[in-house]
């Protein structure tokens, strides 16, 4: 393929998924299979994203308020700034997730108006590290 100068991405070569030739021997990679993330437990894997944040409210049924901080830079002023986004997420019954709590969300199918994600994984609060934390940074 050529160099690329561009601020675009050149085209592709595509991937034939259905080849007789894709045995088990061959490796992901040049000339092999595509890889592709395996989320494991029988997920099937989100499309888009999985993403990690704080659960910020357990109030509604079923569904909850996940929180994510980031810093948002600004180059006029080369600094950042703190900013966040509230995402909610659709909570099995089977996770019990209470406030503070670090979760994991995979992307899915539009469940109602405003849910598209689903909690995948629920960290207690205080079983993080193990040790006393002063200060929880972003």
């Amino acid at each position: 393929m050529a160099e690329q100068t561009e601020k675009a991405y050149l085209k592709q070569p595509k991937v034939f998924l259905c080849s007789k030739k894709s045995g088990k021997g061959k490796r992901p990679g040049k000339g092999g299979n595509r890889f592709w993330k395996s989320v494991g437990l029988g997920f099937k894997t989100p499309k888009e994203a999985i993403e990690a944040g704080t659960c910020h409210s357990a109030k509604m049924n079923r569904t909850i308020i996940v929180r994510r901080n980031y810093l948002h830079f600004i180059k006029k002023y080369q600094r950042y700034e703190k900013r966040h986004s509230n995402i909610p997420a659709h909570v099995s019954p089977a996770f019990r997730v209470k406030e503070g709590d670090h979760v994991i969300i995979g992307q899915c199918r539009p469940l109602s108006k405003t849910v598209r994600f689903n909690v995948l994984k629920v960290i207690p609060a205080g079983s993080s590290s193990g040790a006393k934390k002063a200060f929880s940074g972003i």
